[in-house]
């Protein structure tokens, strides 16, 4: 049976709530975009009128759905070329969902979902639930199938996980400009002493490029081996134009709430550094060149503002 319009509209209610949850669970925006997707056409199929809490239902059905999908992408990342990072989301994406509290904000960072990888899939949405939408643990139980001190137990092991890698500090738009120049100019500068005075002595630094962009299978770790990296990617050279394939615009802007830097090559984002900030300087600088994952950052990109460049290589 088609579904009513009123069906259409609940689910189209739910849609961004549902996208949010599934992004956050699964790091993936185009995967969380299946997810939803799916959770669609299960709702087409299921009779609506016996369904006595829709919400509860789609959410149910969703989470499943991202639990199944996150157990068979661990087996696929074993075989992952090079290190595996989130798809990051530029600033205004909807997928970033609520951000009115600093829980909120803190559960999609670039930081927090690249700690989440740490956790079992049951931990994970636990800590989802809970921390970025407040589902109480009754709820959370119903739709898990666990007890509520379960739930309980789960999100105290997840908490910890988390809050054992975390030393994220957070910045307002403003302040992750102001970092994000200072960075560029130090790493454009020729030397590694300006940059090294910006990172902490600990600061790692990867890339992920899915075996299609070159990125270095080890992270980099130490201030002098992160300041000599970044020195050298930062050094204009045939070689580095060739890899782009043009002319690289770079920008500051914010992605999953955080400093970042996004180069672009003729309108396409080729690749988003999101760097890590706490009270001792830049602790971390992820660059996703994976161009499977730039893609909806691309379609962002296209349709905001972004103004001129900081900075024009090659």
């Amino acid at each position: 049976m088609a579904p009513t319009m009123t069906d259409v509209d609940r689910f189209e209610t739910a849609r961004p709530r549902l996208a949010a949850i599934a992004y956050r669970l699964l790091g993936s925006a185009s995967e969380a975009e299946d997810a939803v997707q799916e959770t669609y056409l299960r709702w087409q199929a299921a009779d609506t009128a016996r369904i006595e809490v829709p919400e509860a239902w789609l959410t149910k059905v969703l989470t499943n759905l991202c639990l199944n999908q996150l157990t068979s992408a661990r087996a696929r990342r074993e075989t992952y070329v090079g290190q595996w990072l989130p798809e990051p989301l530029l600033a205004g994406d909807p997928m970033l969902g609520p951000a009115d509290t600093a829980e909120r904000r803190e559960s999609v960072s670039y930081a927090v979902l690249v700690l989440l990888e740490r956790l079992t899939p049951a931990e994970r949405a636990v800590y989802v639930l809970r921390e970025a939408f407040d589902y109480p643990h009754r709820e959370i139980a119903a739709l898990l199938d666990l007890t509520e001190a379960a739930s309980q137990q789960i999100l105290h092991r997840a908490r910890k996980h988390v809050a054992d890698g975390r030393t994220r500090t957070e910045v307002d738009e403003a302040a992750a400009r102001r970092i994000i120049e200072e960075f560029l100019a130090a790493a454009t500068s020729g030397r590694t002493e300006p940059l090294v005075r910006l990172l902490t002595q600990d600061v790692v630094a990867v890339g992920d490029g899915g075996g299609k962009v070159p990125a270095r299978a080890k992270a980099f770790e130490g201030a002098l081996a992160v300041a000599t990296f970044m020195r050298g990617l930062f050094k204009p050279g045939t070689a580095q134009r060739a890899l782009a394939g043009g002319s690289i615009e770079l920008h500051a802007t914010t992605a999953n709430g955080g400093p970042a830097l996004v180069a672009v090559v003729d309108g396409r984002v080729f690749g988003v550094m999101c760097l890590e900030i706490t009270t001792e300087g830049i602790a971390a600088l992820r660059n996703q060149v994976n161009p499977d994952k730039l893609e909806r950052a691309t379609s962002r990109w296209a349709a905001t503002d972004h103004g001129e460049p900081l900075l024009r290589l090659f």
